[in-house]
């Protein structure tokens, strides 16, 4: 595990799943983290943990749908800690909550679909950049999805920011590579987490399948991996010892994408 002392953290979507699995994980690692989220009770709980268990960690509510939030965000995080080393990518709005053919789509989704996991992080990393370049030393870290390199039914604004995202990222990491800052992307497969658990359940529905049997299904491993299983890889590029790793995307996903 690397070893994150006297390095600040910010990470999107900390109040539940993937995020607050990585917050948890960059603060026993070391790091000083500011959680931020929508819900601020999620919120409440992520940071209550990390300080029960001796870490330093603040929290922000934020919507990365308005734009003007995003902005802020960093200069606000900055204010708990000092200037930000790590950023974690991670909000994101899922297909499950209008999913949809193309041809029928909802402009209005498509649009918040894109600014929360497109243009947010774009904002994010261009207002965290003179953090990062000032200190000669800064990861960028988005979690992305297998949908950035395959598509999925029915989610087409999903797959076009997921795509986008990760050609973004790769963009970042080209121009800051003699920089000391490395911009990389991890890839989760079908995560149990609650915008999953509707996709799942749509899946289901839409299919006429058992549930169980689907879900079993769903990796060459078995079934979905947990939040759990996604932070360590955050953890480890956030550290010195993937510096040389750069403009990459993990997949990590139970064997899915194997191919």
């Amino acid at each position: 595990m690397a070893q994150l002392t006297g390095r600040v953290a910010l990470v999107t979507g900390a109040g539940r799943g993937i995020g607050r699995a990585t917050a948890l994980a960059l603060a026993s690692a070391g790091a000083a983290v500011v959680a931020t989220a929508r819900s601020v009770d999620e919120l409440d709980s992520t940071v209550a943990e990390i300080r029960a268990a001796g870490g330093e960690a603040s929290a922000l509510s934020c919507d990365l749908s308005d734009r003007s939030q995003s902005v802020r965000l960093i200069e606000r995080a900055a204010v708990a800690f000092g200037p930000i080393d790590i950023l974690v990518n991670n909000a994101g709005i899922g297909s499950s909550a209008d999913p949809r053919l193309l041809a029928e789509f909802d402009d209005a989704f498509w649009d918040r679909t894109l600014e929360i996991n497109l243009t947010a992080p774009y904002v994010l990393s261009k207002a965290v950049l003179p953090h990062m370049r000032s200190n000669g030393f800064g990861r960028i870290i988005t979690v992305a999805s297998i949908n950035s390199r395959v598509p999925s039914l029915h989610g087409g604004a999903y797959v076009a920011s997921k795509h986008g995202v990760l050609g973004l990222m790769r963009t970042l990491a080209l121009e800051h590579a003699a920089e000391g800052i490395t911009v990389n992307c991890v890839c989760p497969g079908p995560v149990r987490t609650q915008v999953n658990d509707r996709r799942v359940e749509y899946d289901v529905q839409r299919l006429g399948v058992d549930r169980e049997e689907y879900e079993r299904g769903l990796t060459p491993i078995g079934g979905r991996l947990e939040p759990e299983d996604i932070a360590p890889m955050v953890v480890y590029l956030a550290g010195d010892e993937a510096r040389m790793i750069t403009g990459q995307a993990y997949h990590i996903d139970g064997g899915v994408s194997m191919a």
